[in-house]
């Protein structure tokens, strides 16, 4: 018989993304897109001016063929906790359009409050929000297929991967009406890990022993400080903004590329 649940510390929900599973499909992009109600240009070469939440960038271990390696890097917003329970873009924000929640872990944005000035987009490290600028404009007939949960943002104003908030609070209100008092791990999961076909994205609460994500991180089941598992990483973790999002590689200079490593021949050149 499965042992009861004793979990009883804030959730801090979070990402594992393993890079030796991802493909590069976008099967997360389109899925993100669809359910939070991204809207898109009838031109979409201009990825400057494009909007998406959810972006899968390549890169290359810059060998020659036969030795060439390609990794497909999935990169949503990082949810970033910092030293002090904030992530640099709620540090900087003058109207509190964003915040953290420290019963999530989450960092929210209040689109009726933002106008627009962008200071968050420049303290972000990981050009995780975008901006605006225009009114979404959806083909005849796509404004019924528009996710009732996720109110559609207007022309200037910033926007960003919310983990799919709306479904923490769908779950949280089934598991109020059945008198429970924390989420089953499959209770609440994004669209992008639903959607990914190689099971490259797994999500959950990183301080939840039960839940897969703190088991990939923390496979000896300890809590706090850096990750035990060696092939786990974040990006640029190196600034200290204690991303919520992990990845996974067993390749090393995926790892290192991941926190911008420059080795000592590449900075004396």
């Amino acid at each position: 018989m499965k042992e009861a649940h004793t979990h009883t510390k804030a959730n801090k929900f979070g990402m594992v993304i393993d890079l030796d599973k991802c493909t590069g499909c976008g099967a997360c992009m389109v899925a993100c897109m669809a359910e939070n109600n991204v809207p898109f240009r009838d031109d979409e070469t201009d990825k400057m001016l494009s909007v998406a939440w959810m972006r899968v960038f390549k890169m290359t271990n810059g060998k020659p063929y036969p030795d060439t390696d390609i990794c497909y890097i999935p990169r949503p917003c990082m949810h970033c906790e910092g030293h002090h329970g904030h992530s640099p873009c709620v540090s900087v924000c003058p109207a509190t359009a964003t915040d953290y929640d420290n019963l999530t872990g989450i960092v929210s944005q209040i689109y009726t409050r933002c106008f627009g000035c962008r200071y968050c987009m420049a303290a972000c490290p990981y050009h995780a929000r975008v901006f605006n600028w225009w009114d979404p404009v959806w083909p005849a007939g796509m404004e019924k297929a528009l996710n009732p949960d996720v109110s559609v943002r207007m022309r200037g104003i910033v926007e960003k991967c919310s983990f799919c908030f709306h479904r923490y609070q769908r779950a949280m209100e089934q598991a109020h009406y059945e008198e429970r008092e924390e989420l089953e791990e499959e209770a609440y999961q994004t669209a992008c890990t639903q959607a990914c076909p190689a099971g490259a994205i797994t999500f959950g609460d990183l301080n939840n022993p039960d839940h897969a994500v703190h088991r990939m991180v923390h496979p000896d089941n300890a809590h706090g400080g850096k990750p035990e598992n060696p092939n786990a990483f974040r990006l640029l973790e190196r600034l200290g903004t204690n991303p919520k999002v992990y990845y996974l590689s067993r390749r090393e200079w995926v790892r290192k590329a991941g926190d911008n490593y420059l080795n000592i021949e590449q900075k004396s050149s």
